[in-house]
């Protein structure tokens, strides 16, 4: 028996949840109608934050493993709180400075809000930045070089450029780096979930005057794989909303401003 519309997509965000991933032929072949009816079907879900859609198909916004996310799911996780992140980034920066951009979709977003700067000189591992910010708002611009992580489209590798074939190292030095991590705790401080990752957003804060880490709201209270840093590191931490009690404490206690919007 056919579903009528709102019943086949409720049948249809209960399969998502439970299978994690799913394609739109898929869909299409299991409950009998068109592909573009699924598609239509998948967007309307996905403007409910029931499940977040994807090139081809969906998945569920709770059964997928956070390391496992691709930049297109996680593109659509937090829209609005990482805009909002962005905007007050943005703020911190002010014309001609020098900074540090990490991969993730929050630091996209921030290169977004740089469209009013002019004269900066970036360097970041974030393979989607050169494509997004107009070239009226650099200076220079620069992608660090190393592996490439194709479910980030970011790079991993040294915080480094060679003077030559053979050469030493030039020494480099920011006036502020944008570090967006996948956790925060007041115990395990900024983490993420690959090691790699961690290791360069790390030496990014080494080489940084002032450090600003962006995390949104679902990151509170969690820890990842590797730590990239103790809350002290920080100079501010940039969110969308109060952290709870024992992170803001835990903030204060380490000379960390909070910035979030109206804050």
């Amino acid at each position: 028996m056919r579903h009528l519309p709102a019943g086949r997509r409720a049948d249809l965000a209960d399969y998502v949840s439970a299978s994690g991933q799913v394609t739109v032929a898929m869909l299409a072949e299991r409950y009998g109608v068109s592909i573009d009816t699924i598609r239509r079907d998948l967007d309307q879900l996905d403007a409910e934050g029931v499940l977040v859609r994807t090139h081809g198909g969906a998945v569920s916004a709770t059964a997928t493993p956070r390391t496992d996310r691709g930049l297109d799911v996680r593109l659509h996780m937090q829209a609005e709180e990482k805009e909002r992140i962005a905007e007050l980034a943005a703020e911190l920066i002010p014309d001609g400075a020098v900074i540090m951009l990490n991969a993730g979709t929050t630091t996209l977003a921030v290169a977004r809000h740089l469209r009013n700067h002019r004269e900066l000189t970036i360097a970041t591992n974030n393979l989607r930045i050169p494509a997004e910010i107009s070239p009226k708002v650099f200076r220079d611009l620069y992608v660090f070089g190393g592996s490439v992580r194709s479910i980030t489209q970011a790079t991993t590798g040294p915080i480094s450029f060679k003077v030559a074939a053979g050469g030493g190292e030039i020494d480099l030095q920011c006036d502020l780096a944008l570090i967006a991590v996948g956790a925060v705790s007041p115990t395990g401080g900024y983490s993420t979930s690959n090691l790699g990752d961690a290791a360069m957003m790390a030496e990014m804060m080494s080489r940084a005057t002032r450090v600003a880490v962006l995390a949104d709201s679902s990151k509170f209270g969690r820890r990842l794989f590797a730590q990239v840093a103790e809350l002290g590191r920080a100079d501010y931490f940039i969110t969308d909303a109060a952290p709870p009690p024992d992170l803001e404490e835990a903030l204060r206690q380490s000379d960390v401003e909070i910035i979030t919007p109206g804050g």
